[in-house]
């Protein structure tokens, strides 16, 4: 997966590109699994801004290996960004990335 970087314009501006067309269903297909959609929820709506992965298993319902699976996906795609604090690791959201999606979105 790589990183969501800004490629296009809003879907009904203008016709995608192929690789532009690549670059935003890739970015897309992350979010299509159900459990990462509610992790990067779960984190957007933390009250001070970020989220311990220790936090999440319990909240998901998931094992720690599968949170920890989807939360290095996200990371890897940009969207979340993680910072290691002793043994726990916190994640918050990164604005500019999401905000690349809603833009193709903004119809």
């Amino acid at each position: 997966m790589s990183t969501i970087e800004r490629c296009c314009e809003p879907l009904l501006n203008e016709p995608l590109g192929a690789g532009q067309a690549d670059r935003l269903a890739a970015g897309f297909k992350l979010l299509s699994d159900p459990t990462r959609l509610r992790i990067l929820s779960l984190v957007a709506n933390a009250p001070a801004g970020e989220l311990c992965a220790c936090d999440l298993p319990a909240q998901l319902g998931r094992s720690q290996p599968t949170v920890s699976h989807h939360l290095t996906l996200l990371t890897e795609a940009g969207l979340l960004s993680r910072d290691q604090r002793g043994k726990w690791a916190w994640f918050r959201i990164e604005p500019d990335r999401v905000a690349i999606l809603r833009a193709a979105l903004d119809l």
